[in-house]
């Protein structure tokens, strides 16, 4: 489904979630990312849900967009404090008391709605401050870890939206959210490498003989197109892992999460047509692109 440590790329003005929380209780909720930011996010797929959906899935973001703001944005000396203040928050939504911050208002009615545990939402707070001490990570295996805190709880959040959650399907959708970090993080080298942040596993980096002049610089070195490379075809086979889901579901489940997968398959095309030159601009598929992937993968599951 959706990453959770950064649904997208960090954009708008400079440090404000600070602030963005403060001002959240009282009259406007500027924690909410930009509606332009809710729109890109939604897979193409998405667009054609049921209100009730989107305006759960909307809540999933919205709680998700928080964390990262406050994990990318907020004073470094504040953010612990700030995480401290969504805990409590997720506290109050299983004491049934009523949350302090908007965000956390709409995932909580949500949470009450479909039975959502708390795992996943604090999953997320952890693995945003994770981020905070754990700058690099030395393997594809603790990558992977990474991922089950900062990407797999999103898809859970998910399932449970649709009433879909179960151990088998929980277990697939781990393979396809590990699956989009792990292609959002080949996307981002520089920008995440400008963060004080280098996702790609080091023991690639040292095997394709990368530096970290190679991570910041204007073009991307051949070698690290290989490191690209060698991780974009370790979330393809995740991806292939998780793709049985589709067939497990049915109704709106099956179309929404058929739009995540199409998203991360129309994106690792999107890479190996640049030549994994992720340097020179952002590769991302166009919407046709995504749109015609989840097509594919929805009429080959029902010819199955």
């Amino acid at each position: 489904m959706l990453k959770a440590s950064r649904l997208d790329t960090p954009s708008g003005p400079g440090p404000r979630a600070a602030g963005a929380l403060g001002a959240g209780a009282g009259s406007g909720d500027p924690a909410m990312p930009p509606e332009r930011t809710i729109r890109e996010n939604f897979p193409v797929a998405l667009r054609i849900l049921p209100a009730r959906h989107r305006a759960a899935l909307g809540a999933v973001y919205r709680f998700a967009r928080l964390i990262d703001d406050i994990g990318d944005e907020a004073p470094p000396d504040d953010r612990g404090r700030l995480f401290d203040q969504v805990d409590r928050d997720i506290d109050r939504i299983y004491a049934g008391t009523a949350p302090e911050l908007p965000a956390l208002r709409a995932i909580g009615a949500v949470a009450r709605e479909h039975g959502i545990p708390q795992a996943p939402l604090r999953k997320l707070v952890q693995a945003n401050r994770q981020d905070q001490e754990i700058h690099r990570y030395a393997s594809w295996d603790q990558l992977v870890e990474y991922c089950a805190l900062s990407a797999d709880p999103v898809g859970h959040l998910v399932l449970h939206v649709f009433d879909a959650a179960s151990p088998e399907r929980l277990a697939l959708s781990d393979h396809i959210c590990t699956a989009l970090q792990v292609i959002e993080h080949c996307q981002d080298v520089a920008e995440d490498f400008d963060d004080g942040r280098v996702y790609l596993p080091a023991d690639d980096l040292r095997l394709f003989g990368c530096t970290d002049a190679d991570l910041g610089a204007a073009t991307t070195p051949t070698r690290l197109r290989g490191v690209v490379a060698r991780n974009a075809d370790r979330a393809a086979e995740l991806l292939d892992a998780g793709a049985p889901l589709i067939g497990k579901l049915d109704g709106w489940a099956r179309i929404a999460v058929a739009g995540y997968l199409a998203g991360g398959r129309a994106t690792l095309a999107a890479l190996r047509g640049g030549a994994y030159d992720v340097h020179a601009a952002r590769l991302r598929p166009s919407r046709a692109r995504t749109l015609g992937e989840a097509l594919l993968i929805l009429g080959r599951d029902v010819a199955k």
